[in-house]
């Protein structure tokens, strides 16, 4: 089993390397087209801004190359944002594997951004699976995105967002599930043993 994590200057590597770690996984951390065509698995990371996320994979062509991958990608955090259609951030052109657009939360009487845990309920897919209703996860983020037929869970602040979301080989957390203590480990370990 080879389990590739997308290098580029956005990523949040070393804390997803040691998480696989905790649960028996050696990934190789690579920009490398073959590598990550050929790995069984792929994570796609991410914090910070959206336009310099999408910047930085450009310079790679790391953009064709994840738009085409047909085995299991886990988009984290801005990971799963940048495989959205577009994102508020900067007026970003995002990756487009989800026909769905990142919004900035609005609010008055929420802080933005949204640091810290809450919960998961409306659980659906594999990635999901074992995983009880309004389990906590750890998140730190500015923009969302909304409610949508491919959510696999949703979290409520300031309204409720789709905080996963799956279509076909592609899966999103806009949680850190490496930084989510056990639930993190699991929809992790979830995400390796994938069919």
């Amino acid at each position: 089993m080879k389990t590739v994590i997308i290098k580029y200057n956005a990523g949040n590597i070393q804390s997803v390397l040691y998480a696989l770690e905790r649960i028996g996984v050696n990934a190789i951390v690579t920009a490398d087209h073959e590598e990550i065509m050929s790995a069984d698995k792929v994570i796609f990371p991410g914090v910070g801004e959206a336009n310099s996320a999408m910047n930085s994979l450009k310079e790679n062509n790391l953009d064709q190359i994840i738009k085409i991958l047909k085995q299991p990608v886990l988009g984290i955090c801005v990971g799963m944002q940048l495989l959205c259609k577009y994102s508020e951030e900067n007026a970003t052109a995002c990756l487009g594997v989800f026909d769905e657009p990142v919004k900035k939360f609005e609010s008055d009487n929420f802080k933005i951004p949204q640091i810290g845990w809450n919960t998961l309920y409306d659980l659906k897919s594999p990635l999901m699976q074992g995983i009880p209703e309004n389990s906590y996860c750890y998140f730190v983020h500015s923009y969302y995105v909304p409610m949508n037929e491919c959510a696999i869970a949703t979290t409520d602040y300031v309204q409720p967002y789709a905080s996963a979301i799956h279509k076909n080989n592609f899966y999103g957390v806009q949680f850190h599930a490496e930084k989510s203590a056990q639930v993190g480990e699991m929809i992790l370990k979830n995400f390796i043993e994938l069919g």
